[in-house]
């Protein structure tokens, strides 16, 4: 986005998987604010949101995040201030982050955990399962057991450990996984159920003491008005790229912290979105550990470095990152390196999977 007066803001509009359906929503929703002050953020967020009868979801909130991120971004170079300074000031310098390790299908994640702290990391989070079906065998528990165990064994007894279940477990499954893994002491367990789902995390939250984190499939605070009045989550994980953006999440945060809840936000996007995310995290006294895309596994080709002039604002140190303090979003784009990568097109697609009975399985 760039302003008659030659200010550039950035955002990362995206659903994975559907990023040419939100370009079409973005170019629809611009239709509007072209020619209007882009200070005025919470208008135009407002309008982008209540103009329409039909409202919410993933595809139009991640188009109306995106187009957020870069008012806000554009708010912050006119006025030369980090995001964060327009939203209150920080209450931190940096937060602690955490490293994916193992793919779809994990495969020595002890390894990779030890690597992680190696590199400084305090914390990893991990895909606890394969595919499960509704009634599963216990063989498949005891095989998540032992990935976590293997973790826990190449690490030390404090070291962070986040289970993503990725709606991949049914609450039948999940309630026994919940019970099990408490032994390992787990940092979280994620996504236990799908967010359609979240009526079951009472009786799962009755299994086990383990912190229970959700929400990167939620899109509003009014998707997360229920879930937060509950009281059967501890951690919310709005994504920054697909829950309204700064000014959305801004709310969601505020919300949670009335009900003691923590808040790690979802990020396995690019470097406009971890800024996005850390300038929120600058600000939200709940925010408790933030994930990052440096080295997941579904970056085959590039890297969000990549995409960035100064590598240097991402560089963590023992386990934590740095707020960025420059205008706007705090990061400077390598257009050149966009325009690069844009000629090649973005036509991801996550994994079809099936169950050996030929049923289609969640990934």
């Amino acid at each position: 986005m760039i302003t008659d007066e030659g200010i550039v803001g950035w955002g990362e509009p995206v659903i994975e998987g559907k990023a040419a359906t939100v370009a079409t929503c973005v170019d629809e929703l611009m239709e509007y604010l072209l020619g209007k002050d882009p200070l005025r953020i919470e208008d135009h967020w407002n309008t982008m949101y209540r103009s329409g009868f039909y409202r919410g979801g993933p595809i139009l909130m991640s188009s109306i995040a995106g187009i957020d991120q870069a008012l806000w971004d554009i708010k912050g170079k006119y006025l030369n201030a980090p995001i964060h300074q327009l939203l209150g000031g920080a209450c931190r310098d940096s937060i602690k982050i955490y490293s994916w390790i193992g793919g779809d299908r994990p495969e020595d994640v002890g390894k990779a955990a030890q690597n992680a702290a190696q590199l400084g990391f305090k914390a990893v989070k991990m895909n606890a399962t394969e595919e499960m079906q509704y009634l599963d065998s216990y063989e498949k528990i005891d095989q998540t057991l032992a990935r976590v165990e293997s973790i826990r064994k190449a690490t030390d007894k404090y070291f962070g450990i986040g289970i993503d279940f990725h709606g991949r477990v049914t609450k039948t499954m999940a309630k026994i996984l919940a019970k099990e893994l408490e032994v390992y002491r787990p940092m979280f367990i994620e996504e236990p159920v799908l967010a359609e789902n979240n009526y079951a995390l009472k009786e799962i939250s009755s299994q086990t003491s383990i912190p229970i984190a959700t929400g990167e499939r939620m899109f509003s605070r009014w998707d997360f008005k229920d879930l937060l009045s509950a009281g059967y989550v501890d951690i919310i994980q709005p994504d920054l790229s697909h829950a309204g953006g700064i000014t959305e999440c801004k709310k969601i945060a505020g919300m949670a912290e009335a009900y003691d809840i923590s808040l790690a936000p979802h990020c396995p996007l690019g470097p406009i979105a971890l800024a996005a995310c850390l300038q929120l995290d600058a600000t939200c006294y709940n925010a408790v550990i933030q994930e990052q895309s440096l080295g997941i596994h579904y970056n085959k080709e590039n890297d969000l470095l990549d995409y960035v002039k100064d590598r240097k604002v991402f560089e963590y140190k023992d386990g934590y990152l740095k707020i960025p303090q420059k205008p706007g979003l705090g990061i400077e784009i390598n257009e050149d390196y966009v325009r690069e990568r844009a000629k090649l097109g973005h036509n991801w697609k996550n994994p079809v999977w099936r169950h050996k009975d030929g049923s289609v399985a969640e990934w």
